[in-house]
């Protein structure tokens, strides 16, 4: 599907800080992962509970 503007689409912004690697030790990095994990497990758990909101929503206003 063409654009009238043919303008390039926006780039999605980054919704994490990225961080410059090189100057990490082992330790941090791993810290870092671990951070990472943590942040991913919190946001799989909202999308769970939204999941589940969404089949009783679903489930409600059903036709039958």
């Amino acid at each position: 599907m063409a654009r009238d503007d043919e303008e390039p689409l926006p780039r999605p912004r980054a919704r994490l800080e990225r961080l410059t690697l090189d100057m990490l030790g082992i330790e941090e990095l791993n810290a870092y992962i671990d951070e990472l994990k943590a942040e991913i497990a919190r946001v799989e758990e909202d999308i769970g509970r939204k999941q589940s909101h969404r089949s009783a929503a679903d489930a409600f206003f059903r036709k039958t």
